[in-house]
């Protein structure tokens, strides 16, 4: 039976790191049982030549040297030369590197945090944090409940092209996007895809939430230039809705909408009889807030500017499929009209 290439390589390493002297190919093909296996010599030159490198580009360090058993070129991998130096974490690195951990531990990532973790075990490295340390007080979390997730990081690292449908937040119909994909970002809670949108010949930003159906990655390379100095969390966010050029006043529901709050600029009492219920808000108005409140429903209303309170509306009209007008916002008494509660 054949034996394994990993189980090669391993045998290949343990022979070169316990070497005393440089072993030459013809002993390492005698020491070794996978090589003695190969017939003929030419075939097993290629097989050694194929794993040393493979070896190489892995990190291990291979030396040259003459032989002193038969004076051929022999080689081995000194321990000093290929060992790791001691690992040491302060408190502060610990904590990070376990907050790190428990992070992903809930994601797609969770696999690659846990193996890290394995790995440092291993070696050696306490980076348990100890038991006086604060961390489950209160501990972040990175959700990636998206399928679209995995196939684009992927397709990101390799500079490959994808192909999705895309659903806007003021369409309820899908279309296809085709986009070479920069980079992954967490923005305000959710996953966001910048890249290239080959149909619209610009950069674009995808909410991982919207991606509907499969990714399918395609064949080619980028055809569009990244940037080095590329700012992709301040391209996110300036689609997210941030990069604010004026100020918007709405009504919040008591209680609710805690992610408007947090960005508020002032937040008063509502006059009149709706004071028991909703206060006033100013918030930063830039691109992308209108899709955003509409996102929080009955507990919103767009007082101004009136292009905002028209953009939320239409928003919310695209996916109930709503073909009324929306009343003006006077017209409110203790609770918001229907349409206004919607946006």
């Amino acid at each position: 039976m054949a034996i394994a290439k990993s189980e090669r390589l391993m045998n290949l390493t343990l022979r070169l790191m316990t070497a005393k002297q440089p072993l030459s190919k013809k002993r390492l093909r005698h020491d070794i049982e996978a090589y003695r296996e190969v017939a003929g010599d030419e075939a097993f030159n290629r097989m050694f030549e194929r794993d040393k490198d493979e070896l190489r580009e892995m990190g291990l360090v291979i030396e040259t040297a003459e032989s002193p058993e038969d004076g051929e070129i022999g080689y081995r991998a000194l321990r000093d030369v290929n060992a790791l130096p001691e690992i040491d974490f302060d408190p502060e690195e610990t904590a990070a590197i376990q907050l790190a951990r428990r992070v992903w531990q809930h994601a797609r990532m969770s696999q690659a945090a846990t193996g890290a973790m394995h790995k440092l075990r291993a070696a050696g490295v306490d980076a348990e944090p100890e038991p006086e340390t604060p961390l489950s007080t209160l501990e972040a979390r990175i959700p990636v409940r998206e399928e679209a997730f995995e196939p684009l990081l992927i397709a990101a690292r390799d500079q490959r092209p994808v192909t999705f449908d895309y659903r806007r937040a003021d369409s309820p119909v899908a279309e296809q996007r085709t986009v070479e994909p920069w980079a992954l970002e967490f923005c305000r809670g959710r996953w966001y895809l910048a890249g290239y949108d080959r149909q619209r010949e610009a950069p674009r930003v995808f909410r991982l939430s919207r991606i509907t159906g499969k990714v399918k990655l395609r064949q080619g390379a980028f055809t569009a230039e990244v940037s080095d100095r590329l700012d992709v969390r301040a391209q996110v966010e300036r689609f997210a809705g941030e990069g604010a050029t004026s100020t918007a006043r709405i009504r919040l529901r008591r209680g609710a909408a805690h992610p408007l709050r947090a960005r508020a600029l002032s937040v008063t009492p509502a006059g009149g009889p709706a004071a028991d219920e909703w206060e006033e808000v100013s918030l930063p108005h830039g691109r992308g807030l209108g899709a955003w409140l509409a996102e929080f429903g009955p507990d919103v209303v767009v007082l101004e500017p009136a292009e905002l309170r028209e953009d939320v509306i239409s928003r919310l009209r695209a996916v109930a499929g709503a073909a009324a007008p929306a009343p003006e916002p006077d017209q409110q008494t203790t609770r918001p009209s229907t349409e206004e509660a919607r946006s």
